[in-house]
């Protein structure tokens, strides 16, 4: 979905209106319909989503009025439906998803979303000429003249709806149109009386866009099919029964229940029950996942045994389906930039088309003596041959399949731009803790230095207990198991890179990482010998401390990812160069990276990291994956960004892609399928480029008719688009979940920066 045109304070108050668009179901056609939008005055907040098919935008209609605005559409050939108006921009957008409306402003019936192909304004076009045309030439076998006549018909019948088109886009700021070029060449062919051919000209041309229409389609299905997934309905829990209610209506922190074989309502955690459920429909995970109280639940997951009682922790409008679509939708505005290259060069392409046929139909007449029924001929299988469709489609065809395609494995990428950059890279740059490791950290070692053990435990997770990070979650933990009651905490902080501190029982504390402990005061010898040995055993180590005074040491594990050693192994023989990048410290983070077989740069604080990002991309583009507050800024700054799916939200939303999977292999897979789509449209490119220079010069030779031509136009566009579409059935080579039968890792999402990263 494109981003908003921010509205001019002229339409600040205007409604909001939103249109189910039949035919507008192609990026070139949300391309026209923008550029028209953009054209009129008193419009604002324009946004247009191909995959709903949808148009919202504030409209001033003392500017223009809403039947102007609907009667353009219809000018460029789609119909136009309201869904919603209102005073709010936030109005429109709640029935967007509903493409099955009518506009109380006229009575014209718009084909709701799903309709067969037959059905459709197009599919009835290529039916209705296509029986003209066989009638022609059924009648041509007795009677020439009415086979002439049936011929001129069929033409004029398919050309009518492309000439409308071609001189709306005419009159709205876009001469040259492919309607105009496909109009022209049977205009054409009837004027020199080629009607026969004319008429095959308009119904191939019909059939290719009807082809069109039908692959985006597909394409869209899967993305589509996602709003599906969730329930209707939810059973509320109220007192000791249940209640079923509709599931949009369910509100944060309402309990419901979820019986076996049932569909999970709602993003939530679960409060009591074990069972095993399939995240396949919303992760692409295929092992179904055993999860408990704590473990947190996705909308749409299938609950295959156990009765569960779940917290809803996210509203419908918000929860892991619908940011799942937002961000496919979003992808949508995000161009690859051999599309950006495609559209600039389209832009220049279409018009040296129509003057080179024109020279080529004039010049030989009337300079060389030529025929001119001859030269016609050619410059109008000209006009066929050099027509972009097939071009124009072939880079937007792949990057809708393969973003449908990663969706379907858990591989979220948010548009072309993302989609190509990441088989480009040399470098991967992982975060350690939640991406590397599981980033569930157990306490393993509490060493009192001038209190008990226990003490130290206490007052650490007093410290620790309003956080959510990894380490302060397993110090939390560990001092509930020890039946530990933290204290109050009042001034809590995270230090970004280095703990937190806050004040427990009057006392100013804080848990640190041993570094930040040595600047604000100092270690005993014997205690920085002990910090070393339990690092040198991979563990992470913090030091509690009463203002500059060390109270103690806690000491944490965090094991690496089932399937992360196999997945840098996967990256590497992709030709990959891989690095951890650290909070950590670096004995602990050398242990890890030696267990894993890639280098490291350790001890780093968030502008830190920064600074080897714009390092690795000098060295030829980088990838960095992580998870927490802390890589939001790394994840902007390197070429491309991937969150775990587990990460924040503000992780999430800084990436180009995300793995809900969790897996590290995600990133191997994400390489594959961009380099598989590249090489998809460089075929594409290649084919399309390649069959229209073959035509042009048996053309000017004199071999190819008008048959010929437009086969070359329609064939390439039916080829290419057939060859994009097999990217919907793309899969890995190297890592799968079947392959490494790895469970999925649950934990809790990351909400502060800490040490380590």
């Amino acid at each position: 979905m494109t981003p908003p045109r921010v509205a001019d304070p002229s339409v600040h108050n205007a409604p909001s209106l939103t249109y189910f668009v039949e035919g507008m179901d192609c990026a070139s056609c949300v391309q026209k319909v923008e550029r028209m939008v953009a054209g009129l005055p008193g419009t604002g907040e324009v946004s247009t989503s191909f995959t709903r098919q949808t148009l919202s935008l504030q409209l001033n209609e003392a500017q223009t009025p809403r039947r102007t605005l609907e009667g353009h559409l219809r000018s460029l050939g789609y119909q136009p439906a309201l869904l919603s108006a209102g005073p709010h921009p936030a109005a429109a957008g709640d029935h967007a998803g509903h493409p099955h409306g009518h506009s109380h402003d006229h009575g014209h019936h718009v084909t709701p979303a799903g309709t067969p192909w037959y059905r459709t304004g197009q599919g009835r076009l290529v039916v209705l000429s296509g029986t003209l045309l066989l009638l022609a030439w059924l009648f041509g076998r007795f009677e020439p003249a009415l086979a002439t006549a049936g011929y001129v018909a069929a033409t004029l019948l398919g050309v009518w709806p492309l000439a409308r088109k071609a001189a709306a886009s005419l009159r709205l700021g876009d001469p040259f149109s492919i309607n105009l070029l496909v109009s022209l060449a049977a205009i054409g062919a009837v004027a020199i009386g080629e009607a026969a051919e004319g008429a095959v000209v308009v119904f191939f041309f019909a059939v290719g866009e009807l082809l069109e229409g039908v692959a985006a389609g597909r394409a869209r299905a899967g993305i589509q099919a996602l709003a599906a997934l969730t329930p209707k309905t939810a059973l509320l829990v109220e007192g000791q029964g249940t209640r079923e209610v509709a599931a949009e209506q369910v509100q944060v922190g309402q309990t419901v229940q979820v019986n076996p074989g049932g569909r999970v309502p709602a993003d939530g955690v679960i409060l009591s029950g074990t069972s095993s459920l399939d995240d396949s429909p919303v992760t692409g995970e295929s092992v179904p996942v055993a999860k408990g109280p704590g473990d947190a639940v996705y909308a749409g997951s299938i609950n295959t045994d156990g009765t569960l009682r779940l917290r809803v922790d996210r509203a419908a409008a918000d929860n892991t389906i619908a940011r799942i679509i937002h961000l496919v939708e979003a992808a949508e505005s995000s161009k690859a930039p051999t599309a950006r290259f495609i559209d600039r060069f389209s832009r220049w392409y279409t018009p040296g088309v129509v003057l080179v046929s024109a020279l080529v139909a004039a010049v030989p007449p009337l300079m060389l003596g030529g025929v001119w029924h001859d030269w016609l001929y050619k410059g109008i299988s000209l006009l066929l041959i050099g027509c972009p469709c097939a071009l124009v489609l072939s880079v937007p065809a792949a990057i809708t399949s393969a973003i449908s395609a990663g969706t379907r494995r858990g591989l979220l990428i948010k548009g072309g731009a993302a989609l190509e950059t990441i088989g480009r890279v040399r470098t991967v740059a992982f975060d350690k803790t939640g991406t590397l490791t599981a980033g569930r950290p157990q306490v393993t070692d509490v060493v009192g230095l001038t209190v008990p053990r226990e003490e130290v435990l206490r007052l650490a997770a007093s410290v620790e207990s309003g956080s959510s990070h990894p380490l302060a979650r397993a110090i939390t933990q560990a001092a509930q198991q020890a039946g530990l009651a933290p204290a109050p905490a009042t001034a809590a902080q995270a230090l970004p890179g280095r703990g937190a501190v806050a004040t427990v029982e009057g006392r100013a504390l804080g848990v640190v990482a041993p570094r930040h402990a040595l600047s604000v005061g100092t270690l005993a010898p014997e205690v920085q010998r002990t910090v070393t040995a339990l690092e040198e055993q991979g563990r992470t180590v913090t030091v509690l401390l009463d203002g500059a005074t060390p109270l103690g040491l806690l000491a944490m594990r965090d094991e690496p990812r089932p399937d992360a050693r196999a997945a840098l192994a996967q990256l590497r023989a992709l030709g990959l160069n891989t690095v951890m990048l650290t909070g950590d410290n670096a004995r602990t983070a050398q242990a890890i990276a030696q267990d894993l077989g890639l280098s490291v740069q350790a001890e780093l604080l968030p502008d830190d990291k920064l600074r080897q990002i714009a390092a690795l991309r000098a060295q030829g583009g980088v990838a960095m994956v992580g998870d927490g507050i802390n890589d939001a800024p790394a994840l902007a700054q390197s070429d491309v960004g991937i969150a775990m799916g587990s990460g924040t939200d503000v992780a999430l939303e800084t990436a180009d892609a995300a793995l809900l999977q969790e897996r590290v292999g995600g990133v191997a897979e994400l390489v594959e399928l961009s380099r598989a789509t590249m090489t998809n449209i460089k075929l594409n490119l290649a084919f399309a480029l390649g069959l229209k220079a073959l035509f042009l010069i048996t053309t000017l030779l004199g071999f190819t008719n008008l048959w010929m031509a437009i086969l070359a136009d329609t064939g390439a566009t039916a080829l290419v688009t057939a060859n994009a579409l097999r990217l919907l059935r793309w899969t890995p080579r190297g890592l799968s979940t079947s392959h490494l039968k790895v469970t999925q890792t649950k934990r809790a999402p990351v909400s502060s920066g800490r040490t380590p990263v």
